[in-house]
């Protein structure tokens, strides 16, 4: 019999979180029947921590992710000589986590308070699904970026640049995105409403995504599935080119004697892009790690149940807002990190337009005689981020 410790996880942790009720692929609604006599009470919303510190979570979430990923979309929109090729991918980062901060926050941050899914069916299957397409967008996008430094650093000779360049990432992108709402369609395809007796005469209604016919294979799959292909592979990769770009800098550095400057500046400026987009997979990798080992453990352990202590509670909790706390985080790395997108967010999001000093690069469009320079200048200034 499940006692009502494991009830109080169950009913509050469903929503958009793969945790299954039963380990055979059958739920005996007998086992949700809770007694006077059960040795823990159901403890009431009201009385959970997570019931306030969860939504408050999430808060900041929403408006710090909505400002940041907005105004960072804005600055591409509006900017182009911001439209550099690593910028592109950029972009996308933004244009993913900007949808599930608005189409999925708002609605899951309120599952710890409720004790079931009031929006109904349809937002449940869209929740879902901008959560896994977020998720695929972000690391395969990440795993893109990663390619580019290392051929621009290693093999720079081999890299696209100009038009061509920018058109064959556009069309990355758009790959990209295709195979990350190929892996979200089955998360929403088989979300559901499911109707769970918490206790006599009271019914909840959970959203959740593996449908008990499918049970325990469907799940156990998703799990191995998602870990591996949003996960493992992907971070793999990145660690062998940044690996190799770490080897290729090191060498280059002992032989930089002779070096033409402008040859060590492009160099730099590339190595620069390389450290931001190293930056975002440590926070990627970071704030999914939890999330992954709560699943595996929940999932393959044969007695998950029976052990869920309160480590395993906050454990999952936890992971479950570093998730989403992810889709907030790139632009406030940017800021710290980038002169030229900490400049761009302040004229944006402070009105501030602070006028360039003189002898500064972009003081230099000013001076410069064609417009065929200003734009080889633009892109030397976005370089070197």
């Amino acid at each position: 019999m499940v006692d009502d410790k494991t009830l109080s996880f169950l009913t509050s942790s469903e929503a958009n979180e793969s945790f299954p009720l039963s380990w055979n692929g059958t739920t005996n609604r007998s086992d949700f029947n809770c007694s006077q006599e059960d040795e823990e009470p159901y403890i009431p919303y009201e009385l959970r921590p997570e019931t306030y510190i969860v939504p408050s979570v999430f808060a900041v979430v929403f408006f710090v992710g909505l400002l940041g990923n907005g105004t960072l979309v804005l600055i591409f929109v509006r900017n182009r000589f911001m439209r550099s090729i690593p910028n592109t991918y950029i972009m996308s980062l933004a244009i993913g986590d900007f949808l599930v901060i608005v189409g999925t926050v708002p609605f899951i941050s309120l599952i710890y308070t409720f004790d079931s899914w009031p929006y109904g069916t349809f937002m449940c299957k869209l929740s879902e699904f901008l959560k896994d397409l977020s998720s695929g967008v972000t690391v395969f996008t990440l795993t893109l970026l990663s390619i580019d430094r290392y051929i621009a650093i290693v093999k720079p000779l081999h890299k696209l640049t100009g038009h061509g360049g920018k058109t064959f990432t556009i069309f990355l992108v758009g790959i990209v995105w295709l195979v990350a709402i190929s892996i979200a369609i089955p998360g929403a395809h088989f979300s559901y409403l499911w109707e769970v007796p918490l206790y006599p005469n009271h019914v909840i209604y959970v959203c959740y995504p593996f449908p008990e016919s499918m049970k325990p294979w469907y799940p156990r799959t998703m799990v191995l599935v998602k870990f591996f292909v949003l996960y493992a592979v992907p971070l793999s990769l990145i660690a062998i080119f940044y690996a190799l770009m770490a080897r290729h800098l090191f060498s280059a550095s002992k032989d930089s004697f002779g070096n033409q400057d402008g040859q060590v500046q492009k160099r730099k400026g590339r190595t620069k892009v390389a450290k931001i987009v190293l930056i975002f997979v440590v926070l990627f990798a970071v704030c999914f790690f939890p999330s992954h080992v709560f699943m595996f453990w929940f999932y393959f352990h044969p007695n998950a149940i029976d052990n869920y202590t309160p480590f395993w509670h906050t454990w999952k909790i936890m992971g479950y807002m570093l998730t989403f706390f992810n889709s907030c985080l790139n632009p406030i790395a940017l800021y710290f990190i980038s002169g030229v997108f900490r400049l761009q967010y302040r004229k944006y999001l402070l009105c501030c337009r602070k006028k360039p000093a003189k002898n500064t690069y972009l003081n230099t469009f000013k001076t410069l005689p064609s417009s065929t320079h200003r734009s080889t200048l633009r892109t030397t200034v976005v370089s070197r981020m």
